[in-house]
């Protein structure tokens, strides 16, 4: 009795999930929400130089599209990666796309490195495979983050660099009577290099979106994970609307940032000097070892 109860339940189951997947799903605030940003960032003039990646065609690029509009649906932010993703001229879809791929892989080297292994005359565990390819995946899936993270860090690290000497020069044309957008743009008109490239089309870009120079640092500010360029748009702000004084206040703040790189410089010299110790340490621990085992051995044989 309990056999046709359970066949009925599974394939009444299989009908009501087969009408669900061909019934068209309504569309939810979040994936509505998500078109209507992706139709402002095409409408916007910086978008295709912002998309580094280019467009992209084949399997990865339909995963990679797939699996942000997945996230988006869920409703899901990533901040923090999409401010990573910024700063390093990356794609939302890339990065899900090989994070997928990846952990795929992962999943698949273990049970393939088993069947060798086990056609070669090796006997391994039963859950050997299952496991250690669900590790595998785990620890492949997450790798593109720890490499984004450390890409990331060290583009900010030469972003806000280039923003402290932007700063200097900014209040060098300030003290020679230009104004603060003029300044703006011909400080970033002399620079170069990727950061000074990237505040150069910004204020590029503000201009033809009718944006004021501030604002539009601050929103660059926002989006590559950067406080001190929301530091400089609240400051610059302030003086287009109360008129306070700006060119003392730029010099000081490009002090403040070298002298926290100084000092962020230092912190990493400690480290590895640290490190340096550490393995000089285990050298000599291993020099004494390789010293004293003959006579450990000797006296232990007796």
């Amino acid at each position: 009795m309990m056999a046709p109860l359970l066949a009925g339940a599974v394939a009444g189951l299989g009908l009501l999930l087969l009408v669900l997947a061909l019934r068209p799903a309504r569309p939810g605030l979040a994936a509505t929400l998500h078109r209507l940003d992706a139709a402002r960032d095409i409408a916007d003039p910086g978008f295709a130089l912002r998309r580094a990646d280019g467009p992209q065609t084949g399997l990865t690029a339909r995963l990679g599209r797939q699996l942000a509009l997945l996230v988006s649906q869920r409703g899901w932010k990533l901040t923090s990666v999409k401010q990573d993703l910024a700063i390093t001229d990356k794609t939302l879809e890339s990065h899900l796309a090989g994070k997928v791929m990846l952990a795929a892989l992962g999943l698949l080297l273990v049970p393939v490195v088993s069947l060798l292994l086990l056609l070669a005359g090796w006997e391994l565990p039963v859950g050997f495979p299952v496991a250690g390819g669900l590790a595998i995946g785990a620890l492949f899936f997450f790798l593109p983050d720890v490499s984004l993270r450390s890409d990331a860090a060290a583009r900010r690290k030469d972003f806000r660099h280039a923003v402290g000497s932007f700063l200097d020069l900014v209040a060098m044309n300030l003290s020679g009577g230009r104004g603060v957008p003029e300044a703006l743009t011909a400080t970033a008109a002399i620079g170069s290099g990727p950061s000074i490239d990237r505040l150069r089309d910004t204020l590029a870009f503000a201009r033809l979106q009718g944006l004021t120079p501030w604002a539009a640092l601050g929103r660059l500010g926002h989006e590559v994970g950067l406080e001190d360029l929301v530091d400089l748009s609240s400051a610059l702000a302030l003086v287009a609307d109360d008129g306070a004084k700006v060119r003392q206040s730029l010099s000081a703040r490009a002090a403040s940032m070298r002298r926290r790189e100084l000092a962020d410089s230092e912190g990493e010299a400690g480290e590895r000097s640290q490190g340096m110790l550490v393995a000089q340490l285990l050298l000599c621990a291993a020099f004494l070892l390789f010293l004293g085992y003959p006579a450990v051995s000797r006296i232990f044989a007796v």
